[in-house]
């Protein structure tokens, strides 16, 4: 092709260019930090998506996890408060409320801090307290399967500078899945370290986020099984509070079920109540505070009420 052709179709090309420009989906937006409370992270796009509306059950209302949720609490006041705070790991049984109890607490100490603050506030040195009716802490949750978009995430959070705390619930890893090890380096040990302005925390069926079959297969396949076992079970060791969850008994079962019922003024004789309730639990094959909702929920239904 002659160059006085390829300057003829230069104009052509440059207007089907822009047109499929315009036709090309703009690119989405990341949510300010200071626009909410909570934030769910999609690592695809690499921007943070605001939460209108948490789904949440108040802390008063968990029942037989009251030692959990003290120390829960304490840890994450301090860190709203500018003090030193521990990365944290629930572990436990299932439906115990774990991921129930993170949000509870996030909801608890941002009760006295309005969002009223600006990128410019967030970013002073001179607000960091919370509890002092300043900047309230953010929740940005991030999926399980996103954790090696930690470091990309970190970065967006430390260049803001309020006070995040960074959920991952159901936190596990399996087989040849080696995204622990981002983990563990960006928990503690690597050469950024976890921001300052960031706290973890974690829930998990499992206490060292492994299967016991995979860290017993490493105990028996390695030249040195005491190191190849460390190496499977140190990502717990970067969690400097470890919360364990388990089975409730009758009584406590109980317990989650009139608290429920007294909230939300369910009105039913506690002897039925009760009989209903351990029903329920027979037919789920266990106790948890996921069961007793559950039976709430459908109890609510049952009598035409709502659960707002």
């Amino acid at each position: 092709m002659s160059e006085r052709e390829n300057k003829d179709l230069e104009p052509l090309l440059r207007r089907v260019a822009d047109a499929l420009e315009r036709l090309a989906p703009a690119a989405p937006a990341s949510a300010r930090l200071d626009s909410a409370e909570a934030f769910v992270w999609r690592a695809e796009s690499g921007t943070l998506e605001a939460v209108a509306q948490v789904s949440r059950v108040d802390f008063d209302l968990l029942k037989g996890i009251a030692r959990q949720g003290e120390i829960l609490l304490e840890n994450t006041r301090r860190f709203a408060a500018g003090l030193p705070a521990n990365n944290a790991l629930l572990w436990g049984a299932r439906g115990m409320g774990k991921s129930s109890l993170v949000k509870a607490v996030h909801a608890r100490v941002n009760e006295h801090a309005p969002l009223n603050v600006t990128s410019a506030n967030v970013k002073s040195a001179n607000v960091k307290s919370a509890g002092n009716g300043a900047v309230p802490l953010a929740l940005v949750e991030i999926h399980r399967e996103d954790i090696p978009s930690l470091p990309r995430l970190l970065l967006l959070l430390r260049g803001d500078g309020r006070r995040c705390i960074l959920f991952c619930d159901d936190l596990s890893f399996d087989g040849t899945d080696t995204s622990y090890k981002s983990l563990k380096a960006v928990l503690e040990g690597g050469i950024e370290g976890r921001p300052d302005n960031v706290l973890f925390y974690a829930t998990s069926n499992r206490r060292h986020l492994m299967p016991r079959d995979m860290i017993e297969n490493e105990r028996s396949t390695a030249i040195h099984t005491s190191e190849a076992v460390e190496e499977k079970v140190s990502l717990s060791d970067r969690f400097g509070l470890w919360l364990g969850f388990h089975n409730c008994d009758q009584d406590t079962y109980f317990a989650m079920i009139e608290g429920y019922a007294r909230h939300y003024g369910l009105d039913l004789p506690q002897a039925e109540l009760r009989a209903e309730a351990n029903e329920w639990s027979i037919t789920r094959g266990g106790r948890s505070g996921r069961v007793a909702w559950q039976y709430i929920q459908d109890l609510a239904g049952r009598l035409g009420q709502r659960l707002d």
